[in-house]
């Protein structure tokens, strides 16, 4: 049993029909309703009425919703989460719901999104920035009603909404189509030519110029939001939608973030790497740092030093992050020394490890040289071996092929 048989009495059928009954029902109630054969306004209001029992009933799911709880069950979304969908059909054709339900409110606008440029720099320390934004606002002379108080009317074709609807049909189907109401121009409203509002010449809206105070507050991060509640374009019953700028992180010739930390990459040389030394960092604070590397501390290639509590800030707790610093080292030139000091350095540095393999007794070993590495030269040679190889592996495979061919 269903819940109720509203929407199928609409169509003519029973709570059983088939699919193609409900199409055939369809069919034949909207064209005894429509518009262009029946003008009435009570014909009108059965055609929406017979459209929004077929968008209920030729989906499956909608349908069994409708069954089980009938209209209060799509309107309130059932076990199957069909409200927010039946809403909008219910809005659309009866203009806030079917059986007298009210809309919930004025439609909301859209937001205005903006990028907001900052160095780290800014950041860490915050700014504030002037941002001046072109809007739309109601026309203050006019109140937003596009002309004298009373000489407003309400447009009689699309009963205010600015749009309407049009049914053509293509076959044995009838497209429903929603469009900008010709008569009032979209506006919804009617007026004389006369008493039109000679700021906005009847359009309800201006064009105003806003100064926005945009705070960055240190420790803001890429794409952090900074939302203006309300200060979207406005238009008549419609709820303003916010200004929302999107901080967007300018890239640093020396430091890049990692969450609330920094990382750096600095390079050094072999002296101040094995026997310490010191160097200098402009921070993203202004401060300037300076970094001692502590004589006898070996600082390896690739290797990562933190400097604890320089990095950025953390709005949260109050503290900072930490600052990453990764090394790579300089090697002298070939040749940087004569044999004697080489000699020295060799005895002072440690001792090499031993070679783990050994050649055995007796085997002659032959001696070679390293050459510095040309691509050129020895990429191409490698590639042509490479295609050597696979063309020998060919002609073996085929030419073994045809030997046996032959022998045959």
């Amino acid at each position: 049993m269903v819940k109720e048989t509203a929407f199928y009495d609409l169509l003519g059928v029973s709570p059983t029909a088939s699919e193609q009954e409900i199409k055939k029902g369809y069919r034949k109630a909207a064209l005894k309703y429509h518009p262009d054969k029946n003008p009435s306004e009570e014909a009108a209001e059965k055609f929406k009425e017979v459209s929004a029992a077929y968008e209920v009933l030729s989906d499956s799911q909608k349908r069994q919703v409708y069954d089980d709880y009938g209209i209060e069950g799509l309107q309130s979304g059932g076990p199957g989460g069909m409200g927010g969908g039946m809403d909008d059909i219910f809005s659309q054709f009866f203009g806030g719901g079917f059986g007298g339900q009210q809309s919930r409110g004025p439609p909301r606008g859209q937001d205005i999104k903006h990028a907001i440029g900052a160095t780290l720099e800014e950041l860490y320390k915050g700014r504030v920035a002037k941002m001046a934004l072109n809007k739309t606002v109601l026309c203050k002379p006019c109140e937003g009603r596009g002309g004298k108080a009373g000489a407003v009317k309400k447009c009689t074709v699309c009963g205010g909404r600015g749009i309407r609807f049009v049914t053509r049909q293509m076959g044995p189907m009838i497209q429903r189509m929603q469009v900008h109401c010709e008569t009032c121009s979209g506006s919804g409203d009617i007026v004389d030519p006369k008493d039109r509002c000679k700021t906005c010449n009847g359009k309800k809206t201006q064009t105003e110029r806003k100064v926005l105070q945009v705070h960055i507050d240190p420790g803001f991060k890429d794409g952090q939001r900074i939302v203006f509640k309300g200060e979207g374009d406005q238009e008549p019953g419609v709820t303003p939608g916010d200004v929302v700028f999107v901080v967007q992180e300018k890239k640093h010739l020396i430091f890049k973030r990692s969450g609330d930390d920094l990382v750096m990459e600095k390079e050094i040389d072999l002296v101040t790497a094995l026997t310490g030394g010191e160097f200098n960092i402009k921070h993203v604070s202004g401060d300037y740092l300076k970094v001692s590397i502590i004589p006898g501390e070996v600082i390896a290639a690739d290797s990562i030093k933190v400097v604890e509590g320089k990095g950025m800030p953390i709005p949260k707790n109050g503290g900072y992050g930490n600052l990453f610093i990764k090394f790579t080292v300089k090697f002298p030139e070939n040749h940087f020394t004569d044999e004697d000091n080489l000699k020295k350095l060799r005895d002072l540095l440690p001792a090499p490890r031993k070679e783990v393999f050994t050649v055995p007794a007796g085997v002659d070993t032959d001696d070679v040289v390293l050459v510095d590495y040309d691509e050129h030269k020895h990429e191409s040679r490698r590639s042509r071996n490479n295609y050597d190889e696979d063309d020998e592996d060919y002609g073996h495979s085929h030419g073994g092929e045809n030997v046996q061919c032959a022998s045959q």
